[in-house]
Protein backbone atom coordinates (compact mmCIF):
# COMPACT_ATOMS: atom_id res chain seq x y z
CA UNK A 1 0.00 0.00 0.00
CA UNK A 2 2.77 2.06 0.98
CA UNK A 3 4.78 1.36 -1.96
CA UNK A 4 1.44 2.47 -4.26
CA UNK A 5 1.06 5.66 -2.71
CA UNK A 6 4.57 6.49 -2.84
CA UNK A 7 4.70 5.63 -6.90
CA UNK A 8 1.42 7.33 -7.69
CA UNK A 9 2.59 10.48 -5.76
CA UNK A 10 5.90 10.25 -7.80
CA UNK A 11 4.04 9.85 -11.26
CA UNK A 12 2.14 13.33 -9.77
CA UNK A 13 5.53 15.11 -9.61
CA UNK A 14 6.91 13.70 -12.67
CA UNK A 15 3.43 14.94 -14.70
CA UNK A 16 3.46 18.13 -13.11
CA UNK A 17 7.06 18.48 -14.24
CA UNK A 18 6.54 16.93 -17.64
CA UNK A 19 4.14 19.89 -17.96
CA UNK A 20 5.75 22.78 -17.21
CA UNK A 21 9.92 21.59 -17.68
CA UNK A 22 10.39 22.48 -13.74
CA UNK A 23 9.39 21.11 -9.95
CA UNK A 24 8.72 24.64 -9.55
CA UNK A 25 4.57 24.55 -8.02
CA UNK A 26 2.41 26.89 -9.95
CA UNK A 27 1.72 30.27 -8.60
CA UNK A 28 -1.22 30.95 -8.59
CA UNK A 29 -1.15 35.24 -8.77
CA UNK A 30 -3.86 35.74 -11.12
CA UNK A 31 -6.70 34.26 -8.65
CA UNK A 32 -5.16 36.24 -6.16
CA UNK A 33 -5.61 39.68 -8.45
CA UNK A 34 -8.91 38.43 -9.17
CA UNK A 35 -9.44 38.17 -5.40
CA UNK A 36 -8.14 41.70 -5.00
CA UNK A 37 -10.10 42.97 -7.87
CA UNK A 38 -13.34 41.63 -6.40
CA UNK A 39 -12.88 42.75 -2.55
CA UNK A 40 -12.46 46.06 -4.37
CA UNK A 41 -15.49 45.74 -6.11
CA UNK A 42 -17.78 45.22 -3.37
CA UNK A 43 -15.84 46.99 -0.45
CA UNK A 44 -16.00 50.28 -2.85
CA UNK A 45 -19.07 49.63 -4.84
CA UNK A 46 -20.63 52.82 -3.15
CA UNK A 47 -17.70 55.41 -4.31
CA UNK A 48 -17.20 53.34 -7.52
CA UNK A 49 -20.91 54.53 -8.74
CA UNK A 50 -20.38 58.28 -7.69
CA UNK A 51 -17.18 58.10 -9.85
CA UNK A 52 -19.33 56.44 -12.72
CA UNK A 53 -21.82 59.37 -12.38
CA UNK A 54 -19.49 61.94 -12.29
CA UNK A 55 -17.23 60.59 -15.45
CA UNK A 56 -20.67 59.98 -17.20
CA UNK A 57 -22.02 63.57 -16.66
CA UNK A 58 -18.47 64.95 -17.97
CA UNK A 59 -18.24 63.06 -20.73
CA UNK A 60 -21.94 63.65 -21.52
CA UNK A 61 -21.46 67.53 -21.46
CA UNK A 62 -18.31 67.58 -23.50
CA UNK A 63 -19.31 65.55 -26.24
CA UNK A 64 -22.96 67.84 -26.68
CA UNK A 65 -20.41 70.67 -26.41
CA UNK A 66 -18.51 68.96 -29.74
CA UNK A 67 -21.17 66.97 -31.14
CA UNK A 68 -24.39 68.85 -31.09
CA UNK A 69 -22.83 72.26 -32.81
CA UNK A 70 -22.60 72.53 -36.75
CA UNK A 71 -19.30 70.80 -37.82
CA UNK A 72 -17.88 73.53 -39.69
CA UNK A 73 -18.41 75.49 -36.70
CA UNK A 74 -16.47 73.64 -34.48
CA UNK A 75 -14.13 72.48 -36.98
CA UNK A 76 -13.02 76.16 -37.34
CA UNK A 77 -12.63 77.01 -33.57
CA UNK A 78 -10.24 73.75 -33.32
CA UNK A 79 -8.45 74.99 -36.30
CA UNK A 80 -8.43 79.05 -34.79
CA UNK A 81 -7.12 77.40 -31.66
CA UNK A 82 -4.41 75.28 -33.77
CA UNK A 83 -3.54 78.64 -35.76
CA UNK A 84 -3.01 80.43 -32.26
CA UNK A 85 -1.14 77.70 -30.86
CA UNK A 86 1.52 77.04 -33.88
CA UNK A 87 0.56 79.33 -36.80
CA UNK A 88 -1.77 79.35 -40.14
CA UNK A 89 -0.14 76.72 -41.68
CA UNK A 90 -1.50 74.17 -39.32
CA UNK A 91 -4.41 76.00 -38.55
CA UNK A 92 -5.54 75.22 -42.53
CA UNK A 93 -3.96 71.80 -42.32
CA UNK A 94 -5.98 70.59 -39.25
CA UNK A 95 -9.39 72.22 -41.02
CA UNK A 96 -8.52 70.24 -44.24
CA UNK A 97 -7.96 66.87 -41.85
CA UNK A 98 -11.30 67.63 -40.13
CA UNK A 99 -12.87 68.28 -43.53
CA UNK A 100 -11.28 64.52 -44.33
CA UNK A 101 -12.86 62.94 -41.21
CA UNK A 102 -16.50 64.45 -41.85
CA UNK A 103 -16.29 63.23 -45.60
CA UNK A 104 -15.64 60.12 -44.42
CA UNK A 105 -18.37 60.37 -42.23
CA UNK A 106 -16.50 60.01 -38.73
CA UNK A 107 -16.91 62.75 -37.40
CA UNK A 108 -18.96 62.06 -34.82
CA UNK A 109 -16.74 59.31 -33.47
CA UNK A 110 -13.92 61.86 -33.74
CA UNK A 111 -15.37 64.00 -31.56
CA UNK A 112 -16.23 61.43 -28.97
CA UNK A 113 -12.58 60.49 -29.20
CA UNK A 114 -11.64 63.96 -28.72
CA UNK A 115 -14.06 64.11 -25.57
CA UNK A 116 -12.30 60.88 -24.71
CA UNK A 117 -8.65 61.95 -24.53
CA UNK A 118 -9.19 65.22 -22.87
CA UNK A 119 -11.23 63.93 -19.79
CA UNK A 120 -8.68 61.21 -19.25
CA UNK A 121 -5.78 63.32 -20.07
CA UNK A 122 -6.95 66.18 -17.60
CA UNK A 123 -7.40 63.61 -14.92
CA UNK A 124 -4.04 61.94 -15.74
CA UNK A 125 -2.12 65.10 -15.64
CA UNK A 126 -3.96 66.00 -12.59
CA UNK A 127 -2.55 63.08 -10.65
CA UNK A 128 0.73 63.20 -12.36
CA UNK A 129 2.20 66.36 -12.19
CA UNK A 130 1.78 66.72 -8.14
CA UNK A 131 3.60 62.61 -7.63
CA UNK A 132 6.38 64.13 -10.32
CA UNK A 133 6.80 66.95 -8.18
CA UNK A 134 6.81 65.10 -4.52
CA UNK A 135 9.04 62.34 -6.27
CA UNK A 136 11.76 65.16 -7.83
CA UNK A 137 11.55 66.48 -4.20
CA UNK A 138 11.91 63.23 -2.25
CA UNK A 139 14.47 60.30 -3.17
CA UNK A 140 13.02 57.87 -0.83
CA UNK A 141 9.88 58.85 -2.74
CA UNK A 142 11.37 58.57 -6.44
CA UNK A 143 12.71 54.90 -5.25
CA UNK A 144 8.74 53.89 -4.13
CA UNK A 145 6.84 55.28 -7.00
CA UNK A 146 9.81 54.06 -9.80
CA UNK A 147 8.76 50.17 -9.89
CA UNK A 148 5.45 51.52 -10.17
CA UNK A 149 5.59 53.20 -13.30
CA UNK A 150 7.45 50.66 -14.87
CA UNK A 151 5.17 47.85 -14.08
CA UNK A 152 2.22 50.73 -15.04
CA UNK A 153 4.55 51.04 -18.57
CA UNK A 154 5.50 47.45 -19.12
CA UNK A 155 1.96 46.05 -18.70
CA UNK A 156 -0.22 45.36 -21.79
CA UNK A 157 -2.77 47.76 -22.65
CA UNK A 158 -5.57 45.58 -22.87
CA UNK A 159 -4.78 44.19 -19.16
CA UNK A 160 -6.24 47.42 -18.33
CA UNK A 161 -9.29 46.82 -19.73
CA UNK A 162 -9.86 43.85 -17.17
CA UNK A 163 -10.15 45.43 -13.81
CA UNK A 164 -11.92 48.43 -15.72
CA UNK A 165 -14.43 46.24 -16.79
CA UNK A 166 -15.31 44.32 -13.71
CA UNK A 167 -16.09 47.48 -11.98
CA UNK A 168 -17.59 50.17 -14.04
CA UNK A 169 -18.83 47.74 -16.88
CA UNK A 170 -18.84 48.75 -20.71
CA UNK A 171 -19.15 52.18 -21.49
CA UNK A 172 -17.28 55.52 -21.43
CA UNK A 173 -16.42 55.04 -17.90
CA UNK A 174 -14.02 51.98 -17.76
CA UNK A 175 -12.17 53.29 -21.38
CA UNK A 176 -11.74 56.72 -19.49
CA UNK A 177 -10.48 54.52 -16.32
CA UNK A 178 -8.30 52.19 -18.21
CA UNK A 179 -6.57 55.23 -20.30
CA UNK A 180 -5.94 57.43 -17.31
CA UNK A 181 -3.79 54.32 -15.63
CA UNK A 182 -1.84 53.45 -19.41
CA UNK A 183 -1.23 57.16 -19.90
CA UNK A 184 -0.07 58.42 -15.97
CA UNK A 185 3.43 57.44 -15.77
CA UNK A 186 5.26 59.61 -18.31
CA UNK A 187 3.67 62.41 -17.09
CA UNK A 188 4.96 61.85 -13.43
CA UNK A 189 8.65 60.78 -15.25
CA UNK A 190 8.76 63.81 -17.32
CA UNK A 191 7.47 66.51 -14.23
CA UNK A 192 10.42 64.78 -11.99
CA UNK A 193 13.03 65.09 -15.07
CA UNK A 194 12.09 68.45 -15.20
CA UNK A 195 12.57 69.61 -11.99
CA UNK A 196 15.81 67.55 -11.64
CA UNK A 197 17.15 68.56 -14.00
CA UNK A 198 17.17 72.76 -12.91
CA UNK A 199 20.53 74.26 -11.93
CA UNK A 200 21.11 73.35 -8.58
CA UNK A 201 23.63 76.74 -8.21
CA UNK A 202 19.88 78.49 -9.37
CA UNK A 203 17.66 76.76 -6.35
CA UNK A 204 21.19 77.81 -4.12
CA UNK A 205 20.65 81.44 -4.89
CA UNK A 206 17.05 80.87 -4.18
CA UNK A 207 17.71 79.65 -0.35
CA UNK A 208 19.90 82.57 -0.15
CA UNK A 209 17.38 85.06 -0.78
CA UNK A 210 15.55 83.34 1.85
CA UNK A 211 12.87 82.09 -0.52
CA UNK A 212 10.83 79.59 1.14
CA UNK A 213 10.60 75.94 -0.73
CA UNK A 214 7.13 76.59 -1.80
CA UNK A 215 8.18 79.76 -3.87
CA UNK A 216 11.80 77.90 -5.29
CA UNK A 217 9.24 75.58 -6.90
CA UNK A 218 6.99 78.26 -8.26
CA UNK A 219 9.07 80.97 -9.65
CA UNK A 220 12.21 79.00 -10.51
CA UNK A 221 11.78 75.05 -10.92
CA UNK A 222 8.06 75.12 -12.60
CA UNK A 223 8.95 77.80 -15.47
CA UNK A 224 12.73 76.24 -15.83
CA UNK A 225 11.25 72.91 -15.87
CA UNK A 226 7.99 73.41 -17.96
CA UNK A 227 9.56 72.84 -21.50
CA UNK A 228 10.35 68.78 -20.11
CA UNK A 229 6.80 69.09 -18.29
CA UNK A 230 5.11 69.64 -21.49
CA UNK A 231 6.91 67.47 -23.52
CA UNK A 232 5.04 64.77 -20.82
CA UNK A 233 1.86 66.18 -21.47
CA UNK A 234 2.22 65.79 -25.10
CA UNK A 235 3.21 62.11 -24.69
CA UNK A 236 0.46 61.62 -21.74
CA UNK A 237 -2.07 62.83 -25.22
CA UNK A 238 -0.77 60.61 -27.53
CA UNK A 239 -0.85 57.72 -25.14
CA UNK A 240 -4.88 58.39 -24.29
CA UNK A 241 -5.28 58.54 -27.76
CA UNK A 242 -4.35 55.03 -28.67
CA UNK A 243 -5.86 53.66 -25.52
CA UNK A 244 -9.04 55.65 -26.66
CA UNK A 245 -9.01 53.50 -30.06
CA UNK A 246 -8.28 50.10 -27.55
CA UNK A 247 -11.05 50.64 -25.39
CA UNK A 248 -13.50 50.19 -28.20
CA UNK A 249 -13.80 47.00 -27.36
CA UNK A 250 -15.37 47.22 -24.30
CA UNK A 251 -17.85 49.57 -25.65
CA UNK A 252 -16.03 53.12 -25.48
CA UNK A 253 -17.64 55.00 -28.11
CA UNK A 254 -15.08 56.85 -30.29
CA UNK A 255 -12.81 55.72 -33.29
CA UNK A 256 -12.04 52.66 -31.38
CA UNK A 257 -16.00 51.42 -32.55
CA UNK A 258 -15.27 51.22 -36.29
CA UNK A 259 -11.86 49.67 -35.85
CA UNK A 260 -13.34 47.21 -33.88
CA UNK A 261 -16.15 46.54 -35.71
CA UNK A 262 -14.02 45.73 -38.84
CA UNK A 263 -12.01 43.22 -37.28
CA UNK A 264 -15.20 41.26 -36.42
CA UNK A 265 -16.54 42.26 -40.12
CA UNK A 266 -13.46 42.02 -42.20
CA UNK A 267 -14.01 45.21 -43.29
CA UNK A 268 -10.78 46.63 -45.04
CA UNK A 269 -12.32 50.05 -46.00
CA UNK A 270 -13.75 50.76 -42.75
CA UNK A 271 -11.06 49.83 -40.71
CA UNK A 272 -8.85 52.24 -42.96
CA UNK A 273 -10.86 55.08 -42.47
CA UNK A 274 -10.94 55.22 -38.48
CA UNK A 275 -7.52 54.14 -38.52
CA UNK A 276 -6.78 57.62 -41.04
CA UNK A 277 -9.05 59.56 -38.44
CA UNK A 278 -7.13 58.70 -35.45
CA UNK A 279 -4.39 59.38 -37.68
CA UNK A 280 -5.50 62.83 -38.11
CA UNK A 281 -6.52 63.36 -34.82
CA UNK A 282 -3.13 62.14 -33.36
CA UNK A 283 -1.40 65.19 -35.77
CA UNK A 284 -3.24 67.76 -34.43
CA UNK A 285 -3.23 66.58 -30.46
CA UNK A 286 0.69 66.24 -31.27
CA UNK A 287 1.33 69.29 -33.46
CA UNK A 288 -0.51 71.52 -30.92
CA UNK A 289 0.88 70.23 -27.93
CA UNK A 290 4.25 70.71 -29.20
CA UNK A 291 3.71 74.60 -30.06
CA UNK A 292 2.57 74.67 -26.69
CA UNK A 293 5.47 73.64 -25.12
CA UNK A 294 7.44 75.72 -27.41
CA UNK A 295 5.73 78.97 -26.46
CA UNK A 296 7.41 78.82 -22.44
CA UNK A 297 9.51 81.43 -21.81
CA UNK A 298 12.20 79.74 -20.72
CA UNK A 299 11.58 77.57 -24.34
CA UNK A 300 11.63 80.92 -26.10
CA UNK A 301 15.25 81.65 -23.80
CA UNK A 302 16.89 77.98 -25.11
CA UNK A 303 15.57 79.12 -29.15
CA UNK A 304 17.14 82.52 -29.04
CA UNK A 305 20.66 81.59 -27.19
CA UNK A 306 20.88 78.36 -30.21
CA UNK A 307 20.50 80.44 -32.63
Amino acid sequence: MITATATTAGQSVLAAADDTGTFVPRLPFGDWVESAVDWVTTTFDAVFDVVKAILEGAFDGLEWALQTPPFIVVALVLALLAALAAGWKLGVGSLVGFAVIAGMDQWDNAMASLTLVIIASAIALLIAIPVGIWTARNDHASRLVRPVLDFMQTMPAFVYLLPAVVIFLTGAVPGIVATVIFALAPGVRFTELGIRQVDAEIVEAGHAFGSTRGRILRQIQLPLAMPTIMAGVNQVIMLSLSMVVIAGMVGAPGLGQPVVESLSRIDVALGFEGGFSVVILAIFLDRVTSALAKRSPVAKALATASA
